[in-house]
Protein backbone atom coordinates (compact mmCIF):
# COMPACT_ATOMS: atom_id res chain seq x y z
CA UNK A 1 0.00 0.00 0.00
CA UNK A 2 1.48 3.12 -1.05
CA UNK A 3 1.99 5.84 1.46
CA UNK A 4 2.16 9.70 1.05
CA UNK A 5 5.10 11.57 2.11
CA UNK A 6 3.49 12.50 5.40
CA UNK A 7 3.33 9.38 6.60
CA UNK A 8 6.73 8.30 5.55
CA UNK A 9 8.24 11.59 7.47
CA UNK A 10 6.24 10.69 10.59
CA UNK A 11 7.32 6.68 10.24
CA UNK A 12 10.75 7.88 9.80
CA UNK A 13 10.66 10.83 12.76
CA UNK A 14 8.87 8.06 14.66
CA UNK A 15 11.75 5.00 13.98
CA UNK A 16 14.64 7.75 14.42
CA UNK A 17 13.07 8.67 17.66
CA UNK A 18 13.26 5.16 18.69
CA UNK A 19 16.55 4.40 17.89
CA UNK A 20 17.31 8.34 19.45
CA UNK A 21 15.93 6.31 22.46
CA UNK A 22 17.65 2.87 21.94
CA UNK A 23 21.14 4.90 22.25
CA UNK A 24 20.36 6.55 25.12
CA UNK A 25 18.72 3.73 26.72
CA UNK A 26 21.96 2.01 25.93
CA UNK A 27 24.52 4.86 26.82
CA UNK A 28 22.82 4.57 30.23
CA UNK A 29 22.94 1.12 31.09
CA UNK A 30 26.64 1.22 29.47
CA UNK A 31 26.97 4.22 32.45
CA UNK A 32 24.93 2.34 35.08
CA UNK A 33 27.09 -0.79 34.48
CA UNK A 34 30.49 1.32 34.82
CA UNK A 35 29.02 2.75 37.61
CA UNK A 36 27.94 -0.29 39.68
CA UNK A 37 31.39 -2.14 38.61
CA UNK A 38 32.91 1.13 40.10
CA UNK A 39 31.11 0.97 43.14
CA UNK A 40 31.65 -2.90 43.33
CA UNK A 41 35.45 -2.44 43.48
CA UNK A 42 35.33 0.10 45.78
CA UNK A 43 33.10 -1.68 48.20
CA UNK A 44 36.13 -4.55 47.74
CA UNK A 45 38.38 -2.13 48.04
CA UNK A 46 36.82 -0.52 51.18
CA UNK A 47 35.83 -4.14 52.81
CA UNK A 48 40.17 -5.06 52.07
CA UNK A 49 40.75 -2.22 53.90
CA UNK A 50 39.14 -3.20 57.01
CA UNK A 51 39.91 -4.65 60.02
CA UNK A 52 38.64 -6.04 63.73
CA UNK A 53 40.35 -4.52 66.44
CA UNK A 54 39.39 -3.86 70.38
CA UNK A 55 38.61 -0.75 72.26
CA UNK A 56 38.10 0.04 75.13
CA UNK A 57 34.57 -0.73 76.42
CA UNK A 58 34.55 1.76 79.33
CA UNK A 59 36.65 4.31 80.62
CA UNK A 60 40.02 3.49 82.40
CA UNK A 61 42.29 5.38 85.10
CA UNK A 62 45.61 5.85 85.34
CA UNK A 63 47.20 2.35 86.73
CA UNK A 64 44.15 0.23 86.21
CA UNK A 65 44.21 -3.44 85.38
CA UNK A 66 44.02 -4.06 82.27
CA UNK A 67 41.66 -7.32 81.45
CA UNK A 68 39.81 -8.82 78.34
CA UNK A 69 35.96 -8.05 79.83
CA UNK A 70 37.49 -3.96 79.19
CA UNK A 71 37.34 -4.68 75.50
CA UNK A 72 35.09 -4.78 72.61
CA UNK A 73 35.63 -5.50 68.78
CA UNK A 74 35.22 -2.64 66.24
CA UNK A 75 35.76 -2.54 62.53
CA UNK A 76 37.60 0.65 61.23
CA UNK A 77 40.26 1.14 58.43
CA UNK A 78 43.10 -0.10 58.31
CA UNK A 79 44.56 3.67 57.53
CA UNK A 80 43.33 4.52 60.76
CA UNK A 81 44.97 2.05 62.55
CA UNK A 82 48.57 3.99 64.65
CA UNK A 83 51.35 1.82 64.03
CA UNK A 84 51.93 1.02 67.53
CA UNK A 85 48.27 -0.53 68.79
CA UNK A 86 48.26 -2.88 71.50
CA UNK A 87 46.47 -6.00 70.16
CA UNK A 88 44.88 -7.55 72.37
CA UNK A 89 45.38 -10.68 71.89
CA UNK A 90 48.75 -10.97 72.46
CA UNK A 91 48.52 -7.66 74.89
CA UNK A 92 47.69 -9.68 77.88
CA UNK A 93 49.89 -12.86 76.94
CA UNK A 94 52.73 -12.02 75.88
CA UNK A 95 53.06 -9.01 76.86
CA UNK A 96 53.14 -9.41 80.10
CA UNK A 97 55.30 -12.42 80.72
CA UNK A 98 58.21 -13.04 82.65
CA UNK A 99 60.54 -16.39 83.66
CA UNK A 100 60.14 -17.79 86.79
CA UNK A 101 63.36 -15.91 87.92
CA UNK A 102 61.74 -12.69 87.14
CA UNK A 103 63.43 -11.98 83.30
CA UNK A 104 60.89 -10.32 81.04
CA UNK A 105 59.37 -11.61 77.81
CA UNK A 106 59.34 -8.95 75.23
CA UNK A 107 58.26 -8.83 72.07
CA UNK A 108 59.72 -7.27 68.56
CA UNK A 109 58.41 -7.74 65.13
CA UNK A 110 59.80 -8.21 61.71
CA UNK A 111 58.24 -8.17 58.71
CA UNK A 112 54.97 -7.80 60.30
CA UNK A 113 55.32 -10.77 62.26
CA UNK A 114 55.75 -11.11 66.30
CA UNK A 115 58.40 -12.62 67.91
CA UNK A 116 59.27 -13.10 71.61
CA UNK A 117 62.98 -12.40 73.32
CA UNK A 118 64.54 -12.81 76.79
CA UNK A 119 64.94 -9.68 77.77
CA UNK A 120 68.99 -10.03 78.10
CA UNK A 121 72.28 -9.00 76.29
CA UNK A 122 71.94 -12.09 74.24
CA UNK A 123 68.10 -11.07 73.14
CA UNK A 124 67.42 -15.07 73.24
CA UNK A 125 64.50 -15.80 70.79
CA UNK A 126 61.47 -17.52 73.09
CA UNK A 127 58.97 -19.84 70.57
CA UNK A 128 55.47 -21.17 71.71
CA UNK A 129 54.36 -24.84 71.14
CA UNK A 130 51.31 -24.21 69.22
CA UNK A 131 49.52 -27.67 71.21
CA UNK A 132 50.60 -27.18 74.81
CA UNK A 133 50.71 -23.20 74.52
CA UNK A 134 53.70 -23.65 76.57
CA UNK A 135 57.32 -21.34 75.63
CA UNK A 136 60.74 -22.91 74.82
CA UNK A 137 63.98 -21.78 73.88
CA UNK A 138 66.71 -23.14 71.46
CA UNK A 139 69.98 -24.02 73.85
CA UNK A 140 73.49 -24.90 72.64
CA UNK A 141 71.92 -27.92 70.94
CA UNK A 142 69.52 -26.66 69.57
CA UNK A 143 66.98 -28.02 71.21
CA UNK A 144 64.03 -27.00 72.77
CA UNK A 145 64.18 -26.17 76.39
CA UNK A 146 60.90 -25.46 78.05
CA UNK A 147 61.07 -22.59 80.65
CA UNK A 148 58.64 -21.83 83.15
CA UNK A 149 56.84 -18.06 82.74
CA UNK A 150 54.23 -16.39 85.05
CA UNK A 151 52.88 -12.85 84.15
CA UNK A 152 52.10 -9.38 85.54
CA UNK A 153 49.48 -7.36 84.67
CA UNK A 154 49.41 -4.76 82.44
CA UNK A 155 48.00 -1.29 83.37
CA UNK A 156 47.47 1.44 81.76
CA UNK A 157 49.62 4.92 82.17
CA UNK A 158 46.72 7.37 81.27
CA UNK A 159 42.98 8.17 81.96
CA UNK A 160 41.62 6.51 78.94
CA UNK A 161 37.47 7.18 77.72
CA UNK A 162 35.69 4.44 76.15
CA UNK A 163 35.73 3.39 72.28
CA UNK A 164 40.04 4.14 72.48
CA UNK A 165 42.50 2.17 70.79
CA UNK A 166 45.06 1.35 72.96
CA UNK A 167 48.75 1.48 71.85
CA UNK A 168 52.22 0.16 73.28
CA UNK A 169 53.19 4.24 74.38
CA UNK A 170 49.71 3.89 76.85
CA UNK A 171 50.83 0.94 78.76
CA UNK A 172 53.09 -0.42 80.85
CA UNK A 173 53.28 -3.66 83.02
CA UNK A 174 52.91 -3.99 87.04
CA UNK A 175 55.95 -4.40 89.19
CA UNK A 176 53.26 -6.86 91.08
CA UNK A 177 54.73 -9.86 89.75
CA UNK A 178 51.96 -12.72 91.25
CA UNK A 179 54.69 -15.18 92.86
CA UNK A 180 53.81 -18.59 94.72
CA UNK A 181 54.55 -16.76 98.09
CA UNK A 182 51.89 -13.47 97.84
CA UNK A 183 49.08 -13.04 99.66
CA UNK A 184 46.31 -10.49 100.31
CA UNK A 185 47.00 -8.87 103.43
CA UNK A 186 44.81 -6.69 105.81
CA UNK A 187 45.94 -3.96 107.76
CA UNK A 188 44.18 -1.46 109.74
CA UNK A 189 47.14 -0.03 111.26
CA UNK A 190 48.06 2.59 108.71
CA UNK A 191 46.63 6.21 108.09
CA UNK A 192 44.67 6.17 105.13
CA UNK A 193 44.42 9.12 102.86
CA UNK A 194 41.39 10.62 102.98
CA UNK A 195 39.70 9.95 99.23
CA UNK A 196 41.84 6.04 98.57
CA UNK A 197 39.25 4.04 96.87
CA UNK A 198 39.69 0.73 95.47
CA UNK A 199 42.19 0.67 92.49
CA UNK A 200 44.72 3.22 93.87
CA UNK A 201 48.59 2.69 94.11
CA UNK A 202 49.94 3.53 97.57
CA UNK A 203 53.14 3.57 99.65
CA UNK A 204 53.59 2.72 102.99
CA UNK A 205 55.92 4.96 104.95
CA UNK A 206 57.25 5.28 108.20
CA UNK A 207 57.68 9.03 109.88
CA UNK A 208 60.32 9.17 112.77
CA UNK A 209 60.36 11.82 115.50
CA UNK A 210 63.10 13.16 113.82
CA UNK A 211 61.23 14.05 110.60
CA UNK A 212 63.09 11.77 108.82
CA UNK A 213 60.73 9.22 106.59
CA UNK A 214 61.21 5.77 105.15
CA UNK A 215 59.28 3.69 102.35
CA UNK A 216 58.20 0.41 104.03
CA UNK A 217 56.57 -1.20 101.02
CA UNK A 218 56.33 0.70 97.35
CA UNK A 219 53.54 0.89 94.88
CA UNK A 220 50.89 -1.43 95.82
CA UNK A 221 47.36 -1.50 94.51
CA UNK A 222 45.06 -1.63 96.81
CA UNK A 223 40.63 -2.70 98.00
CA UNK A 224 39.19 -1.15 100.04
CA UNK A 225 37.04 -3.74 101.81
CA UNK A 226 33.16 -3.74 102.68
CA UNK A 227 30.80 -4.69 105.58
CA UNK A 228 27.02 -4.41 105.41
CA UNK A 229 27.19 -2.15 101.96
CA UNK A 230 29.38 0.02 103.84
CA UNK A 231 33.30 0.70 102.89
CA UNK A 232 35.57 0.17 105.81
CA UNK A 233 37.46 3.63 106.52
CA UNK A 234 40.70 2.14 108.70
CA UNK A 235 41.23 -0.95 106.95
CA UNK A 236 43.10 -1.81 103.47
CA UNK A 237 43.92 -4.91 101.21
CA UNK A 238 47.28 -5.51 99.48
CA UNK A 239 49.09 -8.50 97.92
CA UNK A 240 52.22 -8.44 99.56
CA UNK A 241 55.09 -11.24 99.55
CA UNK A 242 56.48 -12.93 102.39
CA UNK A 243 59.22 -10.69 103.32
CA UNK A 244 56.88 -7.77 102.37
CA UNK A 245 54.88 -9.11 105.02
CA UNK A 246 57.39 -9.39 107.69
CA UNK A 247 58.92 -5.79 107.33
CA UNK A 248 55.41 -4.85 107.29
CA UNK A 249 55.29 -6.54 110.66
CA UNK A 250 58.57 -4.72 111.42
CA UNK A 251 57.06 -1.23 111.04
CA UNK A 252 54.19 -2.03 112.61
CA UNK A 253 55.33 -3.44 116.04
CA UNK A 254 58.18 -0.01 115.69
CA UNK A 255 55.30 2.22 114.78
CA UNK A 256 53.57 1.40 118.18
CA UNK A 257 57.03 1.84 119.96
CA UNK A 258 57.39 5.44 119.12
CA UNK A 259 53.90 6.03 120.87
CA UNK A 260 52.61 8.49 119.33
CA UNK A 261 56.01 10.21 117.90
CA UNK A 262 55.96 8.06 114.63
CA UNK A 263 53.51 7.58 112.03
CA UNK A 264 52.99 4.73 110.01
CA UNK A 265 50.75 6.40 106.76
CA UNK A 266 49.90 5.96 103.00
CA UNK A 267 50.86 7.85 100.39
CA UNK A 268 48.75 8.19 96.97
CA UNK A 269 50.12 7.65 93.62
CA UNK A 270 48.81 10.92 91.34
CA UNK A 271 49.17 9.16 88.34
CA UNK A 272 49.93 5.75 88.72
CA UNK A 273 50.55 4.36 84.88
CA UNK A 274 53.35 6.98 84.18
CA UNK A 275 55.35 6.97 87.92
CA UNK A 276 57.60 4.71 88.86
CA UNK A 277 57.95 2.96 92.16
CA UNK A 278 59.66 4.63 94.79
CA UNK A 279 62.70 2.47 96.48
CA UNK A 280 61.93 0.95 99.73
CA UNK A 281 64.17 2.40 102.54
CA UNK A 282 62.78 0.97 105.48
CA UNK A 283 64.69 -2.03 107.18
CA UNK A 284 63.62 -4.64 109.74
CA UNK A 285 64.98 -4.80 112.29
CA UNK A 286 68.07 -7.80 112.95
CA UNK A 287 65.42 -10.40 114.24
CA UNK A 288 63.49 -9.85 111.58
CA UNK A 289 66.01 -10.30 109.14
CA UNK A 290 66.98 -13.19 110.23
CA UNK A 291 63.63 -14.50 110.36
CA UNK A 292 63.89 -13.61 106.77
CA UNK A 293 67.28 -14.79 105.52
CA UNK A 294 66.09 -18.27 107.66
CA UNK A 295 62.37 -18.27 106.23
CA UNK A 296 61.87 -21.35 103.33
CA UNK A 297 58.86 -19.54 102.19
CA UNK A 298 61.34 -16.82 100.69
CA UNK A 299 62.98 -17.19 97.45
CA UNK A 300 66.80 -17.38 97.35
CA UNK A 301 66.28 -13.74 95.03
CA UNK A 302 64.80 -11.74 97.55
CA UNK A 303 66.74 -13.18 100.21
CA UNK A 304 69.58 -12.14 98.43
CA UNK A 305 67.84 -8.77 97.61
CA UNK A 306 66.95 -8.82 101.38
CA UNK A 307 70.21 -8.66 102.19
CA UNK A 308 71.84 -6.41 99.89
CA UNK A 309 69.16 -3.97 100.79
CA UNK A 310 70.22 -4.29 104.53
CA UNK A 311 73.60 -3.85 103.75
CA UNK A 312 72.86 -0.73 101.58
CA UNK A 313 70.49 1.07 103.87
CA UNK A 314 72.22 -0.21 107.35
CA UNK A 315 73.04 3.63 107.78
CA UNK A 316 69.18 4.44 108.22
CA UNK A 317 68.51 1.47 110.78
CA UNK A 318 71.48 2.91 113.13
CA UNK A 319 71.30 6.40 112.27
CA UNK A 320 67.55 7.16 112.22
CA UNK A 321 65.60 4.21 113.05
CA UNK A 322 67.56 2.74 116.36
CA UNK A 323 68.27 5.88 117.56
CA UNK A 324 64.45 6.84 117.40
CA UNK A 325 63.15 3.99 118.81
CA UNK A 326 66.02 4.38 121.65
CA UNK A 327 65.01 8.04 122.28
CA UNK A 328 61.42 7.66 122.00
CA UNK A 329 60.40 3.63 122.11
CA UNK A 330 58.99 1.67 125.02
CA UNK A 331 57.07 -1.55 124.52
CA UNK A 332 54.96 -0.52 127.47
CA UNK A 333 51.27 0.46 126.71
CA UNK A 334 51.71 -0.32 123.50
CA UNK A 335 47.25 -1.31 123.04
CA UNK A 336 46.74 1.86 125.02
CA UNK A 337 48.32 4.16 122.05
CA UNK A 338 45.75 6.95 121.08
CA UNK A 339 46.68 9.74 118.55
CA UNK A 340 43.97 12.72 118.03
CA UNK A 341 45.29 13.92 114.72
CA UNK A 342 44.88 10.20 113.50
CA UNK A 343 41.50 10.10 114.79
CA UNK A 344 40.81 13.17 113.28
CA UNK A 345 42.33 11.58 109.47
CA UNK A 346 40.24 8.62 110.09
CA UNK A 347 36.81 10.31 110.52
CA UNK A 348 37.24 12.88 107.75
CA UNK A 349 37.47 9.61 105.80
CA UNK A 350 34.69 7.85 107.38
CA UNK A 351 32.60 11.03 106.22
CA UNK A 352 33.93 10.69 102.71
CA UNK A 353 33.12 7.47 102.10
CA UNK A 354 29.57 7.46 103.51
CA UNK A 355 28.74 10.04 101.30
CA UNK A 356 30.62 7.14 98.28
CA UNK A 357 27.87 4.87 99.55
CA UNK A 358 24.75 7.91 99.92
CA UNK A 359 25.55 8.72 95.89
Amino acid sequence: MASNPMQRQARNSFLLGMLVAIIIAAVIIVFLFMQMKKLREDNQEYEANLKSIYVLAQDVKSGDVLTDDMFKKVTIMTDSIPEDYADIDSLLSAYSLYTKDGTRIISGYTNGEQHLYLDNDKKTEVFQNDETEKYYIKNANNADEYIETTEAPVLVKIDTKANTMITQSMISRSDEIVGGDVRQVEYNTIVLPIDLMTGDYIDVRLMLPSGQNVVVVSKKRVTIPQFDGEYLADTVQMNLSEHEILTMSSAIVEDWMLQGTGILYATKYVEAGMQEEASPTYVPNGEVTRLMDSDPNISNRARTELIAKYNGLSEIRNNYINSALSTYGSTEGLSGRADSSIGATLEARQEYLQSLVGE
